[in-house]
C-alpha cells in the first residue's frame, strides 16, 4: 500500500493532489481506520457516515466536485481540502475492506477519468477495485 500511495503522490502532488491515502474498515467498531499515506497526517479513526465510510459501505467509487456541498457528511481533515476521490477496495469474497482516497485544494479536480485511472492502477497492483 505504501508503494501505491508513493507512486501516486509523486505522480500527482505537483498537479494539484494534496493528500493520499488508504482507510481501513473496522466493521466490528462502525469505523475506518488510517493506513499508508502522503504527505501530512489525516483524522484517525473516521466514522462511517463520511465519503470514505459511504464509498466502502456502497461499493461504488465517489467523486466529491466541492466537499463543502456535504454539510455533516464530510469529515474534515485538513479544511483547506475542497474536493475528493474514493475507490473502494474488495477482498476475495467480495467485501470491501478499504478505500483509496485523494484530496486537492481545488474544486472540481476529479472525474470519471480519475476514477478510471485510478482502478487501472490499484488492479495492476493486485488490489480489487470490483466486486
Amino acid at each position: 500500500m505504501q508503494s501505491v500511495v508513493d507512486a501516486l503522490w509523486g505522480g500527482l502532488h505537483d498537479a494539484g493532489v494534496s493528500w493520499v491515502g488508504f482507510y481501513m474498515m473496522d466493521a466490528a467498531a462502525g469505523q475506518m481506520i488510517l493506513g499508508p499515506r502522503r504527505d501530512k497526517p489525516a483524522c484517525s479513526p473516521i466514522g462511517l457516515h463520511g465519503v470514505c465510510g459511504q464509498c466502502c459501505r456502497g461499493g461504488l467509487a465517489i467523486v466529491v466536485r466541492d466537499v463543502r456541498e456535504l454539510g455533516d457528511n464530510y469529515v474534515a481533515c485538513d479544511p483547506r481540502d475542497r474536493s475528493e476521490v474514493v475507490i473502494p477496495l474488495f477482498d476475495d469474497g467480495d467485501g470491501c475492506w478499504g478505500v483509496l482516497d485523494l484530496d486537492s485544494h481545488e474544486v472540481g479536480a476529479f472525474d470519471d477519468r480519475d476514477v478510471a485511472g485510478l482502478e487501472r492502477v490499484l488492479n495492476r497492483a493486485g488490489f480489487r477495485t470490483r466486486p
